[in-house]
């Protein structure tokens, strides 16, 4: 059996035969407000692994590189090895969530220019917001690194804006992670209704984790909603 080598709140990852390359899993567990409301969400981790590496292999062909290898099974998928930064990256084009009571500004106002916000990647801290001073500070990332994981989440965001609009779903923010692959910055983690707010374009219906947050019911569904505007795949 796999070694077990870390089990976060959506996924758990596991060696493999060739010590460069790891396992994930992706679990059906939900989490909201770091952590303090936790429930099941049914078939989660095979939508949200397919999804991911729908945008993965989206994301390649417009040059982001990135861990991906492989989907190895409906809830797996092979990565690269990577040194993840401890820094999170989220980008924001539409004021939703934290940053809505943050600035005090209406949900679903849109933002005049495109907002990129770093967050210390720390659960007992709750993953506070910082900025480039804090990351020079703390010695989290190089100025280098940091400057290309910027270049790359706002590629990201022209890429997948663009291709979710016409597929009638509008991207109002989503969190990225980086790491090292050989000294070189690479997307990882995973791009997902667990780490992207989906409204649908027509209706403003949220297709995403927000509605575990809000408990506002039809989570699976919305799920496999995106899965099938992205594949035209019905699970």
């Amino acid at each position: 059996m796999a070694k077990l080598l870390y089990e976060g709140k959506a996924k758990q990852i596991f060696a493999t035969d060739n010590e460069n390359e790891y396992l994930v899993y992706f679990k059906d567990d939900a989490t909201a407000f770091n952590g303090e409301k936790k429930g099941t969400i049914q078939s989660k981790g095979m939508l949200n692994n397919k999804i991911s590496a729908f945008f993965f292999n989206l994301l390649a062909e417009n040059g982001i590189p990135h861990h991906f290898i492989s989907m190895v099974s409906d809830r797996e998928m092979l990565v690269k090895k990577l040194e993840i930064l401890k820094v999170e990256v989220v980008v924001r084009n539409i004021a939703a969530g934290s940053l809505a009571k943050r600035i005090g500004w209406e949900e679903g106002t849109k933002l005049p220019t495109t907002i990129l916000e770093m967050y210390y990647k720390n659960d007992e801290l709750g993953d506070p917001l910082i900025n480039n001073y804090h990351i020079k500070a703390m010695g989290l990332a190089t100025e280098a690194q940091v400057a290309k994981m910027e270049e790359y989440a706002l590629k990201i965001n022209e890429v997948l804006t663009g291709y979710l609009k016409a597929k009638k779903i509008e991207l109002i923010d989503f969190k990225l992670e980086f790491g090292l692959n050989n000294g070189e910055v690479i997307l990882g983690d995973e791009i997902s209704p667990d780490t992207c707010r989906f409204w649908d374009s027509v209706t403003g219906e949220k297709l995403d984790k927000d509605r575990f947050r809000c408990d506002l019911g039809n989570v699976e569904e919305a799920y496999k909603e995106v899965l099938q505007r992205l594949t035209g795949e019905a699970v």
